[in-house]
């Protein structure tokens, strides 16, 4: 009886994972061949040589010692279609160059439960691809392109069509876009760097329900983009030194039902640009340094400004039209120069954020020159006094006295 009891459970017992040890010469296509679902392969540190090598099953690729594997230039070297295949600890090198099949060190189709963990990236294309995808864990890699033009590198991690996944604490530089996202759901991107990219250091459409939180995007060709989505948080994340004459630290467009909280936008030529934008609340970010802090198109409406500092931007706010249909409620703003008789720590006069000279400037870009002019500064005296070009209603009629503490 003991003997039937034991071979039942045997045969019941899901099948033990093994342990495939790899040395430099040995090859990853042919272990990766003969392993079985839910196998170990475990790279002793070292190089190995190889490229497309196809994984359709459950498998671990492991290193120790951050073992490399070296493509030679010669087009994908992972590629991979299932579930639960995980790759850790490993550095991934030298990638074809290919726009047309989209060259990458780690490219993953219609795949389930996978992760990337510890990763180290260098001179690839692409850096890691999915397509079609979900419950991805993308976590702690270091991604880095040494291409000189945005044409000669691809994106560092690129989703398209995934969800329920997470992209934490990877450090991507010098790709295209650093993380690309088109046809995501569900996903949760934070505690990244991404810095130095050549075009966007984010650059997402399309993909709603997503939160973006406590990411770095510094030193990127255009900055980061949002486009053609609902229903995004972003928090606590900071943008800074994205510069240059098309460069900001976000691009809001056709953005509706979102939240933008708790940010720091810091020395970009524009904190954020937002055409098309509606029904976002704007809270608790810190504006400094800036070009312009804030460029908001009249296509924008029923958004909410609310408890933001603006220091030091050159400046707050312009716009192109002359009907604002947002709300201004409770910043501070250091160029108010009003008073406090009743000691409330509110204004006793509204505060209009937009110059005369903003709206000069958004219609003429090249008057920017006589800025700290006398003859700015008279004109700009002048239409506070008696308001005639600039939006009537853009309006704070609660500005505080004092910076909230945004740190």
């Amino acid at each position: 009886m003991k003997t039937l009891l034991l071979c039942l459970f045997l045969l019941s017992s899901p099948v033990l994972a093994g342990t495939v040890l790899l040395k430099p010469g040995d090859s990853i296509k042919e272990a990766v061949a003969k392993a079985q679902e839910g196998d170990v392969i475990i790279l002793s540190a070292g190089e190995y040589s190889e490229h497309e090598i196809i994984i359709r099953k459950s498998l671990t690729i492991q290193g120790e010692g951050m073992p490399t594997i070296n493509g030679k230039e010669q087009g994908d070297i992972f590629i991979v279609a299932g579930e639960n295949i995980h790759f850790k600890n490993l550095r991934i090198i030298n990638t074809g160059k290919s726009n047309i099949d989209d060259s990458a060190a780690i490219k993953f189709f219609d795949s389930q439960h996978c992760s990337v963990e510890g990763v180290e990236l260098d001179n690839t294309f692409f850096g890691l691809h999915f397509s079609n995808s979900s419950n991805l864990t993308i976590k702690n890699n270091k991604l880095i392109s040494r291409a000189e033009r945005e044409y000669q590198t691809g994106n560092g991690i690129h989703l398209w069509k995934c969800k329920d996944s997470m992209i934490e604490g990877n450090h991507v530089e010098g790709h295209r876009d650093g993380i690309y996202l088109e046809f995501v759901t569900n996903t949760i991107s934070q505690h990244n760097t991404v810095d130095g990219n050549k075009r966007y250091g984010l650059h997402f459409m399309f993909s709603h329900d997503n939160s973006y939180i406590k990411n770095t995007f510094r030193k990127n060709g255009a900055g980061v983009a949002v486009m053609y989505t609902r229903n995004v948080v972003m928090r606590d994340n900071v943008f800074e030194e994205n510069e240059g004459p098309s460069s900001y630290g976000i691009l809001l467009k056709d953005i509706t039902d979102s939240e933008v909280v708790g940010n720091i936008f810091r020395k970009n030529t524009i904190g954020i640009y937002m055409e098309g934008s509606s029904r976002t609340l704007f809270k608790n970010n810190a504006f400094t340094s800036n070009g312009w802090a804030l460029k908001l198109m009249a296509s924008c409406d029923n958004n909410t400004f609310e408890a933001n500092n603006f220091i030091a931007n050159t400046f707050d706010i312009s716009t192109n039209g002359s009907v604002v249909l947002n709300t201004l409620k409770e910043n501070y703003w250091d160029k108010y120069e009003g008073y406090d008789l009743n000691k409330d720590k509110i204004g006793d006069v509204p505060y209009r954020p937009i110059s005369l000279f903003s709206v000069i400037v958004e219609k003429i870009p090249s008057a920017v020159i006589l800025w700290r002019s006398f003859m700015v500064t008279l004109l700009d005296r002048m239409e506070k006094i008696i308001p005639a070009i600039t939006p009537e209603n853009m309006i704070d009629n609660n500005p505080k006295m004092k910076p909230y503490d945004l740190s």
